[in-house]
This record gives structure tokens, sequence and C-alpha cells, in this order.
């Protein structure tokens, strides 16, 4: 078990979850979500270990099957990961999990299934998940080869170079990268550019996309204004084709307190083309 993770690390809504199991058990399968969650960034294969154990615990709590789904997934192990976020989905009735249900069909190479999953979700969504959900579902198109389409899916009000919604950072890396993907090249380094700008967290390489794209370092410098241009001289490499996601997908933040979460973090030496982020790949 690692330093901190005690059960008063466990977030007020984690805990009322657990609330319907006596008062030992609950302590217990607390401590072990605490643990996945200040695991899952670093070390995902052990963070998994004590997801399990929670979920072998108790299984008919939502909490625990969505830690167990979120980390299955930080994890690689998709067929796990869509199975635990299948019985959250009966269990809650919703769909907040529907972008990283539908990477998970991608990942296992089913990508006309993720796309049958974004059209069962309907339009009903939080905007956060809305996106990640099209980021996702241009990456299924992608895989099967749709180019134009990936693009077209991603456009919306949203995608407005002015923007700076909590996700517009990856909604223009992924808009740069379909594009690039369809051999759009100047539109991708444009997008590039607008995603770095909107990247205040430094979560993406869009920087590095636009000029191993063609950028020169004048037309980066002019795009970030104030920022330093250190770009290395090397292309980087390639993006996966199931990339990160709804993100960014972070430790699963239902188990652990955030301030708990963030000292873990501090101690530690995760975002993303289009895997949903969790956060929504």
């Amino acid at each position: 078990m690692p330093e901190g993770a005690d059960y008063s690390a466990l977030d007020v809504e984690a805990r009322a979850g657990l609330r319907s199991l006596p008062k030992s058990l609950a302590e217990l399968v607390g401590m072990h979500l605490v643990a996945a969650g200040m695991l899952v960034d670093e070390d995902p294969e052990r963070a998994l270990v004590h997801a399990r154990f929670a979920r072998v615990r108790a299984a008919r709590v939502a909490v625990v099957r969505e830690a167990a789904g979120l980390t299955a997934y930080h994890a690689g192990e998709w067929a796990e990961a869509l199975s635990e976020l299948r019985a959250v989905r009966r269990m809650s009735g919703g769909n907040n999990y529907i972008a990283v249900m539908a990477d998970c069909e991608r990942a296992l190479g089913r990508p006309e299934r993720a796309l049958e999953l974004a059209k069962e979700a309907g339009r009903d969504l939080p905007p956060a998940v809305a996106v990640e959900l099209r980021i996702v579902s241009a990456g299924a198109r992608r895989d099967m080869g749709q180019l134009d389409a990936a693009v077209v899916g991603l456009q919306g009000p949203d995608l407005e170079p002015d923007r700076r919604d909590p996700w517009s950072a990856r909604l223009f890396y992924a808009y740069a990268d379909n594009l690039a993907a369809a051999g759009r090249t100047e539109e991708s380094i444009r997008w590039f550019l607008n995603a770095a700008q909107a990247d205040d967290d430094e979560d993406t390489d869009a920087a590095e996309r636009a000029f191993a794209l063609g950028a020169d370092r004048s037309e980066i410098a002019t795009a970030l204004p104030g920022e330093p241009v250190d770009i290395e001289d090397d292309e980087p490499a390639a993006a996966e084709p199931v990339a990160e996601s709804a993100n960014d997908q972070s430790a699963p933040s239902v188990a652990v307190d955030e301030s708990v979460h963030d000292q873990a973090a501090d101690e530690r030496a995760e975002s993303a083309t289009d895997r949903p982020d969790e956060e929504t790949k």
C-alpha cells in the first residue's frame, strides 16, 4: 500500500458511494481506491491490482466499478475497462464515460462499434463529454480510412481559434492531427499553432508538431509571443493510431481527494492526440 493511501483521502462522493458497505469493508475498499488513484499515472499496472482488489470486494458499488474501469483503461486493459464502464452505465444510467468506452472499442480494433456507441449517446451530453466523443469518433473514422469525414466530424461552433474552453487545446490539436492525416498540411500547421496558443498547461506537443510539418521558428514565435521557442530539430515520433483521451484521462478522481492526488503528483517525475480525457485515450 503506498504511503498516504488512507481512507481519509477518499473524496466525499466516493465515500457516499461506499455507505452501503459495512464500515470496516468500506474503509478497506476505500484505501485501495485511493491507492489506485495515487498510482495510476506512474504505475498503472500496480494501480490496477488495487482497483481489482476493491472490485472483487464491492462489485455492486458503482464508484468501485468506475475506478476499476478507468484504471484498467490507463493500464491498457481495454476489454476489462469496457466491461467495467458498461456496468457503471447500467448502474447509473448516465453517459459520462461514453467517450472512454468508444475509445476502448477503437483500441480493440472495432471502430464501427465506437461509432455506434457515439450514435447511441445522442446529443444530450455534458459539453466536455460531447467534445471527447467527437474526438474519439474522428479517430474511429480515421481508423476506417475516412479521413475527410474525420475532419468534418470535428467541426462545430467551438472550433474557433479564439475560443478558450477547457477542452479547446485538445480539440484544436485533434483537428490539426486529422488535417495532417488528410494531407492538408498548411491548415494543419495553423491549427497546431492554435492548439499551442490554447494549451496553457503545455499538455500537448502542438508547437513541435507544427515545426515538424514545416512551420519555421518565426511563425511559432509569432503565434506564441512571449514564449521561449525551444524546439528540437529532430522530428517527433508519429502519434499512435489510438491516442490518449477523454485524457487527458487522469487518475480516477472519484477515488482520491484532490489535495492528496496533487501531493502524490508533486512527488512523481500523462495527454494526447485523440484519447479521451479523461477526459474525458
